[in-house]
């Protein structure tokens, strides 16, 4: 059991729509005063300050990841992919799947990225008030994972529709729900289907690259790339898409960084970088320990799970100048919007280059909007944060 010193009464809940609508102010609260937190609600550690949340990213072996990443993990997953395992194995699969991801350079999504976007925009020219998330990013999303896997284009919707589900989680029994858990057994069951007919005839996509990656007469097990390909799917669908979306919230708030970028367009990585430390989608990840840790006058105990809030540590003041302003002049490249360590996002270069084309694209056609709905509809997630809908109107 944890050891935990009796606080005032302040509480975390992950899981909490209000957490969703604007964790920054709890977030605060942990750094500055409860750095190292027990969260009844969520029966975890909360580590919230930069230099911890680093450091645990850093020592796998006292914050492991082989019992899942995840907040709320899915039976079955952990151990099997990149972020539910740990050196060796993780190793392992890291090579093997970094091996197959070189072979289909970024250079190849350039231009069927740009297309799917230009095209997407094409379908909103006459919409003076448009959905961020349902006309644009999320349709972008799945055209990418659909190209890089070459998946069947007929099972589109219904992939979204499950890639979304399984990032959320039930604020009312604070697990992952019925709906949420059948959606992951979909997901993995659509993925086996497509190791096996993509092993019995490969072709040049990633989900072929993954079966057949080989070093050192080592190859990825079926179920690895199962797990695999299921995991990026979700990312690859409902992270990124989310990732964009916040992007985009960022400019809304921020018009003048918004009209910076239009009028500049070579400024748009940095101003990636800064919405991944400011407000991005990936908020918590969880690891759990090896071993009995103290830490702020709190006792971890080996066996407890830990919360690594990203979030907060990306607006930690002790590390970031003023980190509650949205400055794209920042060259904010220590932030931990892709995580760090061993398990920093293998995927962070598509995901850069992804939402980089998805705004040159955007601000040519739309280069002035604002928000239509001052409140939002959060996606209910202990990892993940983004809007449900994002509408924006267009200027003129």
């Amino acid at each position: 059991m944890a050891t935990v010193i009796e606080r005032p009464a302040f509480r975390f809940d992950p899981y909490s729509p209000a957490t969703d609508a604007d964790p920054f102010p709890a977030y605060k609260t942990l750094r500055d005063e409860y750095p190292c937190f027990w969260s009844e609600e969520a029966g975890k550690w909360v580590l919230s300050r930069y230099s911890d949340v680093l450091n645990a990213l850093q020592d796998w072996r006292t914050y492991s990841s082989a019992q899942g990443n995840l907040v709320d993990e899915f039976p079955g997953r952990a151990g099997s992919t990149l972020g539910s395992s740990d050196p060796p194995r993780h190793d392992r699969l890291r090579a093997l799947i970094q091996s197959a991801v070189t072979k289909r350079a970024l250079e190849h999504i350039v231009e069927p990225a740009r297309a799917a976007a230009r095209a997407h925009l094409a379908a909103i020219a006459d919409k003076p008030v448009f959905d961020l998330v349902g006309d644009y990013t999320s349709k972008l999303t799945v055209d990418l994972l659909f190209y890089l896997f070459a998946l069947p284009e007929e099972n589109a919707d219904l992939v979204r529709h499950n890639a979304v589900l399984m990032v959320q989680t039930d604020p009312l029994t604070r697990k992952k729900g019925p709906e949420h858990l059948a959606a992951f057994h979909w997901m993995a069951d659509y993925a086996e289907k497509l190791v096996a007919a993509r092993k019995a005839n490969p072709g040049d996509d990633l989900l072929s690259n993954f079966i057949t990656a080989e070093i050192d007469g080592e190859k990825l097990l079926d179920k690895e790339v199962q797990l695999t390909v299921t995991t990026l799917i979700m990312a690859g669908i409902e992270s990124l898409s989310g990732f964009m979306a916040m992007f985009g919230l960022n400019l809304a708030d921020y018009p003048e960084a918004r009209r910076a970028l239009v009028a500049d367009p070579s400024l748009i990585p940095d101003a990636i970088e800064e919405s991944l430390r400011f407000n991005t989608s990936a908020q918590r990840f969880k690891r759990t320990l090896t071993r009995d840790v103290e830490l702020h006058g709190q006792v971890m105990k080996a066996g407890d799970a830990v919360i690594l809030a990203y979030g907060s540590a990306n607006r930690d003041e002790r590390m970031f100048d003023n980190p509650d302003v949205y400055d794209i002049t920042r060259k904010a490249k220590r932030h931990l919007g892709f995580g760090g360590g061993v398990h920093a996002c293998l995927g962070s270069m598509i995901g850069r280059l992804a939402t980089q084309i998805a705004y040159e694209e955007l601000l040519k056609v739309v280069p002035d909007f604002t928000r239509v709905d001052e409140k939002l509809d959060w996606v209910s997630s202990s990892n993940f944060r983004s809007p449900k809908a994002l509408r924006l109107k267009k200027a003129g």
